[in-house]
């Protein structure tokens, strides 16, 4: 082994994990090494051709907010963008956006090459370098030593990657490209503890061979939307998605072969994501379901792959072809990719601090489906979280946590270092208990201003960042300072806005909070000050929720207060006899930081966080008395 060189930070794995990290690091000005498998791979969509949807959006959003790139190449690389759930609260809609796949590899490489302070190589990484529990580097497979005290893991699916379809099964990561064998032993000797998971892709099939006259298409959004608060894109080409149907002769061709399923035959060792079953998982799970639904979506404008949404699968080859041949618009198909499981090594994410660095190993921090995630959007939140922390430790600065209350990201992390998780995990609307404080069109309002505390948000986005939210201050202010008379005038400029006339006058605040009242309505009838329309946007939804707004956040003042009761470093959980053997066992295993954070501990009760409310002020008490 011969040291080559030494970095600040070395990047392990240059998926949508490590790309985030890589970059958030060498912004913040650390000298950074970006380790790839292969330079091909650099960003690669393995999966869906998507970025976004509920929840995920909501990611995509806070990533940008912060200072992240996920955004940015996702508008850019986009060929159809949709709004999800319009016909719901604020809360629950975001973004989704088709990709073209090559595109936005190539976006991704493009820029990561061109970052000051960041080297990208193409490495195979064999060995993590620790001693006296910390991480001095790494040691790549041509016997090459990268000396850095910080080491973010982001390997994805390729920890021993192996691919399984009907009798097919060879060790490797996603598309086939090669899987990291040896890394897998360093990191057990290391002291790791690791899980094996599973996922899974559909086939590709050749648009060619599609009838799409016997599908429904699915076409995006007339207005132009972007997931980047700094994106300039004002127009954009959009393609159509299809939708089609299953059918019970396709469902009978699955469960005639159920026995060749990878899934259904032992083969597979690994846990799968509940969330995204494959075919076979959701014919035998729903058997009294007739039909199940897929798109049928472009894998980018200059391929004829076709990626066939909701049909992921481990059959044979031929078995895919068969089955999909019975579905409308289908029948004559043909495969360009068969789907395929795939199973992995990750990292048991109780092992980790908040900031994603290992409770054990100083330097190691770890994120994206190495914590046991799924999703691209995910792996791009951990990443761009990791890259922070690791800067912020060199510099001897505090880390960066997001609260529950703060982000989905706040979220997402949470659950992963205090719950854990026993299956692939993917974020959801319904996992935010604050959602409708986290929406994704306040993103920047909420986390711009720590992203640019810590350093990662540069001038031109603050300049916007700021811009927007004066905007929406003085509107804001003018609104509540303005009362409106009942007279003749008024009352006829109300009326035509469909709404019911003025029994008496009222702040034009309170006007807005009617249903079929906006901002840009009131600012054409009464000359206020003209809006962006994201600032319009985020006004209307300002008034409109304050009511729901202001009471979650007295729930967050209450929640806040459990989190601010900090649990000493030093305390011996199995010395408090009144807590039960499960609660001193998880608590002793996953120290938490607050009383908030072991609340969310599964197997501690409330009368075990009674318990140690009683401890922190008796060990209060005897402070004040020494």
């Amino acid at each position: 082994m011969i040291v080559v060189d030494h970095y600040d930070v070395v990047v392990v794995g240059a998926g949508h994990a490590g790309c985030e990290a890589a970059l958030a690091a060498a912004r913040m000005g650390k000298k950074t090494l970006l380790a790839t498998l292969s330079m091909d791979n650099i960003a690669l969509m393995p999966c869906n051709p998507s970025v976004g949807g509920p929840a995920k959006g909501h990611l995509v959003r806070e990533i940008d907010a912060l200072g992240g790139q996920m955004g940015i190449a996702a508008d850019e690389a986009c060929i159809q963008m949709r709004m999800l759930n319009t016909g719901k609260g604020y809360a629950v809609q975001a973004l989704r956006a088709q990709a073209d796949k090559p595109l936005y590899h190539t976006i991704m490489k493009e820029v990561v090459e061109n970052t000051e302070n960041l080297d990208v190589k193409q490495l195979m990484i064999d060995e993590l370098l620790v001693r006296g529990g910390a991480v001095e580097g790494i040691v790549a497979e041509t016997g090459e030593v990268f000396e850095a005290p910080c080491v973010i893991l982001a390997t994805g699916t390729y920890l021993r990657g192996r691919i399984l379809y009907g009798e097919v099964a060879y060790m490797a990561g996603p598309n086939g490209q090669r899987s990291a064998m040896k890394l897998t032993d360093s990191l057990v000797k290391a002291g790791l503890t690791l899980m094996r998971f599973k996922t899974g892709t559909p086939a590709r099939v050749d648009r060619r061979t599609i009838d799409f006259s016997r599908t429904e298409p699915q076409y995006g959004d007339e207005a132009v939307r972007n997931f980047s608060f700094i994106s300039p894109i004002t127009e954009r080409q959009q393609v159509p998605c299809y939708l089609t149907y299953t059918n019970p002769r396709t469902h009978q061709i699955i469960r005639d072969n159920l026995d060749r399923s990878c899934m259904f035959n032992g083969t597979i060792e690994g846990v799968g994501p509940r969330y995204c079953p494959s075919i076979e998982a959701k014919i035998v799970r729903f058997a009294d379901k007739s039909r199940h639904q897929l798109f049928l979506e472009p894998e980018g404008l200059r391929t004829n792959e076709i990626y066939v949404q909701g049909m992921s699968s481990s059959l044979p080859a031929e078995i895919q072809v068969a089955f999909m041949q019975t579905i409308p618009g289908l029948e004559h198909c043909k495969m360009m990719r068969a789907g395929y499981a795939i199973e992995y090594d990750c990292l048991d994410p109780l092992q980790l601090t908040a900031s994603l660095e290992h409770k054990a190993i100083k330097g190691l921090f770890s994120c994206g489906q190495a914590n046991g995630t799924s999703g691209y959007e995910e792996a791009a939140a951990q990443g761009l979280m990791a890259g922070i922390n690791a800067a912020l430790k060199l510099d001897h600065r505090p880390p960066f946590i997001l609260g529950r209350s703060d982000a989905y990201i706040g979220v997402l992390i949470d659950d992963l270092v205090t719950k854990g998780t026993t299956e692939p995990y993917r974020m959801m609307t319904s996992r935010a208990e604050y959602r409708l404080l986290l929406r994704q069109d306040n993103a920047d309002l909420r986390l711009t201003q720590k992203g640019r505390n810590v350093g990662l948000v540069k001038d031109d986005r603050y300049t916007a960042f700021t811009k927007k939210r004066d905007e929406i201050e003085r509107a804001l202010f003018a609104l509540s300072k303005k009362n409106l008379a009942p007279s003749e005038e008024n009352q006829q400029k109300i009326m035509a806005m469909g709404s019911v006339p003025l029994k008496s006058s009222i702040n034009m605040m309170e006007l807005l909070r009617r249903p079929e009242i906006t901002y840009e309505k009131l600012q054409q009838a009464f000359d206020l000050e003209p809006l962006s329309p994201v600032a319009a946007e985020e006004v209307d939804v300002e008034v409109k929720y304050k009511g729901y707004i202001d009471k979650q956040k007295q729930e967050v003042m209450r929640a806040m207060k459990l989190e601010n009761r900090l649990l000493p470093d030093d305390i011996d959980y199995s010395a408090l006899h009144e807590l039960s053997s499960e609660a001193a066992e998880k608590l002793e295993k996953q120290r938490p930081l607050s009383i908030g954070q072991a609340s969310r501990i599964s197997g501690v009760s409330p009368a075990d966080i009674s318990v140690l409310m009683v401890y922190l002020e008796s060990r209060r008490r005897k402070g004040e008395e020494a």
